[in-house]
């Protein structure tokens, strides 16, 4: 039992002592258990490593030794591959068990402290990187790369973004041209914005292969660290600065054509089904960073004194606190919706008709973490302005809202995307219910 009651809006209702559908006793156990180990290995000193703008490497490896960067891929986890390689259970949770809620309570554990980048210092090169050879690697590419890759005993990154390619991916134009010998891609080109990359043994990349536009891309497994040809340095970014953001020029790189994920030409598809984890991931950890703020806020306006009285005495300030409170609130319950429907429908199932979905719930995951976390820097005042203090939290996060809305698909993109696609699944539907009745016409 707590010893005091939470702060209002500091935690989602489940975990708040509220009743909830969603939730089995198999995933109270392991939020706490996680809770515990991100906790002590991770959040209590968040604020100094993304300070020094670097995490010690020895965290990966106590993350990689327990098992706790497995959660971090989309579920279904690979069973048949966790069992061969003894790994049997994540945190009590049986790997065949798990769903996407236990997903879900992880991702918002790790950003429980409010700051991206030390939690994606650690697993955005697990949570993206991989999935394209777990879903769409043959048997041979599995059996090079998942032994070392799911027991992080190799890192990973995903490289899709160019310095003029981001959201317009169908337009990337590193290439990846046969050698006249026929065993090679040789890959040239430029990657920027690519989270662990600094880090990464190897990567999931988006490379043309063909022509122009969406059917010339495909993708490749390209080592990177000291292989030749690879050149990386890390970026400067404003936010989750210590999540490893890095340029990545790559000339001459010779790369065996048994590196192919899937098919040649595919790698768009391959792409746009990957970002739906990526997208319901930032939105889950996006929600949690408004968590932290709007409640920092609040803690903070109960004891802080203006004009005689606690500054929540005040009807303006309550006037802001309920804005955000009630979009933060409607945010959560929607992504909470999502996952569930996640662990209901089949992957390609979920993959078609939430994929839109998944991109609008992005999008306005940022602009409600902007809402909040402007909310939590005007409530603290010159506090909130200030990178020390009580209200250092506030200013930090208000810092990282655009690493929230920009990557993964910037905002605008996302807003359009969701509605283009739900266009797409309804004309779709009614042609075929259409030709169902006999008719071309309803």
């Amino acid at each position: 039992m707590q010893s005091k009651p939470f702060v209002p809006f500091s935690e989602p209702p489940w975990l708040a002592g509220l009743p909830s559908p969603y939730y089995s006793e198999s995933h109270r156990r392991w939020q706490r258990v996680c809770n515990e180990f991100v906790t002590e290995h991770l959040h209590k000193y968040a604020m100094d490593w993304d300070l020094e703008e670097t995490v010690p490497d020895h965290v990966f490896s106590d993350f990689a030794e327990a098992n706790m960067l497995i959660p971090t891929l989309p579920a279904p986890l690979p069973v048949e591959w966790l069992k061969k390689l003894g790994i049997h259970d994540v945190g009590g949770v049986k790997v065949e068990d798990w769903d996407y809620i236990h997903t879900a309570i992880y991702a918002d554990e790790m950003a429980r402290s409010g700051l991206a980048g030390p939690s994606g210092s650690l697993t955005v090169g697990m949570s993206f990187g991989v999935p394209p050879i777990i879903k769409f690697g043959n048997e041979q590419l599995q059996e090079r790369f998942l032994p070392h890759l799911l027991t992080c005993k190799k890192r990973a990154c995903i490289a899709i973004t160019e310095p003029s390619a981001g959201s317009d991916v169908a337009n990337i134009t590193t290439t990846a041209g046969k050698s006249d010998c026929g065993k090679y891609y040789i890959v040239n080109g430029t990657k920027k914005w690519i989270t662990n990359g600094i880090w990464a043994d190897v990567s999931a990349m988006a490379v043309r292969t063909g022509g122009p536009g969406a059917s010339g891309i495909s993708m490749l497994v390209v080592p990177l660290k000291g292989y030749p040809g690879v050149s990386m340095r890390r970026i400067k970014v404003a936010g989750q600065v210590s999540a490893g953001t890095t340029f990545i020029e790559l000339d001459e790189v010779k790369v065996p054509v048994e590196n192919i994920i899937g098919q040649e030409g595919m790698g768009m598809r391959y792409i746009m089904t990957n970002f739906n984890h990526e997208r319901l991931s930032i939105a889950i950890g996006a929600t949690r960073q408004a968590r932290v703020a709007l409640s920092s806020a609040f803690e903070y306006v109960m004891k802080r004194e203006a004009f005689g009285q606690p500054l929540v005495e005040q009807a303006v300030v309550r006037h802001r606190l309920a804005k955000c409170g009630a979009e933060l609130e409607s945010l959560s319950a929607w992504v909470e919706q999502f996952v569930y429907q996640m662990t209901k429908l089949p992957r390609q199932v979920a993959d078609v008709e939430l994929g839109g979905l998944t991109a609008l719930a992005k999008a306005h995951a940022g602009r409600v973490l902007n809402e909040c976390a402007q909310c939590a820097v005007l409530l603290f005042g010159g506090n909130g302005f200030t990178r020390t203090g009580q209200g250092e939290i506030a200013e930090r996060i208000y810092r990282e809202v655009m690493g929230v809305r920009i990557p993964g698909g910037s905002e605008d993109v996302l807003l359009d995307l969701a509605v283009r696609q739900l266009l797409k699944i309804y004309q779709a539907k009614t042609k075929a219910l259409g030709k169902e009745q006999g008719s071309p016409k309803l």
